[in-house]
């Protein structure tokens, strides 16, 4: 198995959403806003290579949204999906399986592509994993996450036939973290804080595990427990599986996979004073 790690792009988002109820005073050493309130994001997605199966994990936010959306959330930087793929040697026909830990438009947004004003798959020859509470969440979206759900990133999936769903846990533990397996080395954790059933995948890599965070801790910079974005549904949920899954990872030396820190990929553990807290910040090919 080999793990690369997929560049999509910046992106910007507001602050105070970002981190909650901390104060702009504290977040704003740890990620500077622009004059707008504005902190760069990235959209970092995780290649799987593994035997025959070529596994992506999230897609970032795509191209084919009109120039008033992209607008809101000021694109930038080099790097693209297409790009970071064909660096490492691959193709969007390569890939086998998309692993979508939730339908955000930042994460699954490059799945669908628009040609000839058709939408049709980004990955001709891939299945797209959700899983069905997550799926009717997002096709029947709340009034406060609609905007993220959006159908043209979601619907093609399905009426292409290549969408599966993963197999939920038997009972829907609250505040806890549950699993299902996805293969002999990669299984999924559900969690339920910043949306319904979201999954992190977790992945047996060189006798070790890494788990990619996805919106459970966006950055390194929300490892403290109260540090929970507002655009999660259920803050205090999160507050508890933040807890839980700390805890674990620390005692069990987990490696951490950060989708949007800027400048950090990936981060071991330790337990501190002020609770758990980075011990080494590192990228993919830096891990050891």
């Amino acid at each position: 198995m080999q793990l690369y790690t997929i560049e999509t792009g910046f992106f910007k988002l507001d602050g105070g959403a970002m981190f909650g109820v901390v104060p702009k005073s504290i977040w704003n050493k740890l990620n500077p806003a622009d004059d707008n309130n504005l902190c760069t994001w990235a959209m970092r997605s995780l290649l799987i290579e593994d035997g025959n199966k070529l596994i992506l994990i999230d897609t970032g936010i795509g191209n084919k949204q009109d120039d008033k959306f992209f607008s809101h959330y000021y694109l930038h930087g080099n790097d693209s999906l297409d790009k970071s793929l064909e660096k490492l040697g691959f193709h969007k026909n390569d890939i086998t399986d998309v692993v979508l830990t939730h339908l955000h438009f930042d994460h699954c947004g490059g799945s669908i592509i628009r040609e000839n004003d058709l939408l049709k798959p980004a990955f001709p020859n891939a299945i797209f994993w959700s899983n069905e509470a997550h799926w009717k969440w997002a096709t029947q979206p709340n009034a406060r996450e609609k905007a993220s759900f959006l159908k043209e990133n979601i619907l093609p999936m399905q009426e292409s036939g290549q969408l599966k769903l993963i197999d939920l846990p038997k009972e829907k533990i609250e505040n806890q973290l549950s699993s299902s397996v996805f293969n002999d080395a990669i299984s999924v954790r559900f969690v339920q804080g910043h949306t319904d059933q979201m999954m992190l995948p977790q992945i047996k890599y060189k006798d070790k595990t890494i788990v990619f965070m996805a919106d459970l801790l966006p950055s390194v910079a929300h490892l403290p427990l109260p540090y929970v974005m507002g655009y999660d549904m259920f803050p205090l949920t999160t507050l508890k599986e933040k807890q839980i899954f700390l805890e674990e990872a620390a005692n069990n030396d987990y490696t951490l996979f950060f989708q949007h820190d800027p400048k950090i990929e990936c981060c071991s553990l330790q337990i501190t004073e002020k609770g758990v807290r980075p011990k080494e910040t590192f990228t993919l090919k830096e891990w050891k």
